[in-house]
């Protein structure tokens, strides 16, 4: 389903639309195939305007628990329990680096090989934009992150890639594929100019932009997240932006899917559990 970008709200969530993105359910938790543009924490706009407070709503609980949040663009898997005790599970087992999350996502540029950036983040004090992150020398503030980029397929001045990361700081992909020349299709951040995001902030999208940007969002989608060496693993089907990008400005042939996902799982189930 196609949502309106013209506004620099997130927008509202259908029971209709919450109840079909649904991956998983049981007695203990919720997973869903986030569409990018909503929010996954409750907003001003009332229970309808996030995925938590629809969820809240949808299954009549006052109190939920979110493990691991993606950012507002990002679509993908998103895990929430309905207990205390399968919250702590789950949340336990990210923090100690069981559970896993990987990604796809499409690059500006022709990536002809496997990339693994290392080093330190933190917060970029030349920038306008108060959560804006940055490269940074080893300090006291910045943190270590480290994410690696497996190309799936290129064309068109485009690559396909599948993303682990070894660390989760905040917007160490898109941060990440900025800093090797690579940035995000859609990216208003971390891209060519973060008047993008400064301009999206103030007035909403411009049209206008998707000749440049490709996308109205960043081109970052959560695949896979779980114990993806056994049991307990959800996997989200490749949202429809992405299709029609890979389609009309990769020439890529969407019968060729499953083998590329195979060697993408391939990769990512060696890569997530090394040291």
């Amino acid at each position: 389903m196609k949502f309106s970008t013209q506004s620099n709200e997130a927008p509202l969530i259908s029971e209709e639309l919450l109840r079909s993105s649904i991956i998983f359910e049981d007695e203990d938790i919720l997973v869903i195939n986030k569409p990018g543009w909503f929010v996954c924490h409750p907003s001003k706009r009332g229970p309808w305007s996030s995925l938590v407070g629809a969820v809240r709503e949808l299954l009549d609980l006052e109190t939920l628990y979110l493990v691991g949040r993606l950012d507002r663009e990002t679509s993908g898997v998103v895990l929430i329990a309905k207990n205390q005790v399968a919250g702590r599970k789950w949340q336990k087992a990210l923090e100690a680096k069981q559970v896993k999350r990987t990604y796809l996502a499409i690059l500006e540029g022709e990536l002809i090989e496997e990339v693994k950036v290392e080093g330190h983040v933190g917060n970029d004090p030349n920038s306008k934009v108060f959560v804006k992150q940055r490269v940074t020398a080893n300090s006291r503030t910045s943190k270590k992150a480290q994410t690696h980029f497996y190309p799936l397929y290129s064309a068109g001045g485009y690559t396909f890639v599948s993303v682990i990361t070894k660390t989760g700081r905040k917007h160490q992909i898109r941060l990440h594929a900025q800093s090797i020349g690579y940035p995000l299709v859609g990216e208003k951040l971390y891209g060519h100019n973060e008047s993008y995001y400064l301009n999206f902030c103030e007035s909403g999208w411009n049209p206008l932009w998707l000749e440049t940007l490709g996308m109205d969002r960043q081109a970052l989608h959560a695949r896979r997240f779980g114990y993806l060496d056994g049991e307990g693993k959800f996997e989200a089907e490749i949202p429809s932006d992405f299709k029609f990008f890979l389609e009309n400005r990769m020439s890529f042939k969407w019968k060729t899917i499953k083998d590329l996902l195979k060697n993408a799982n391939s990769w990512e189930d060696e890569q997530v559990y090394k040291d």
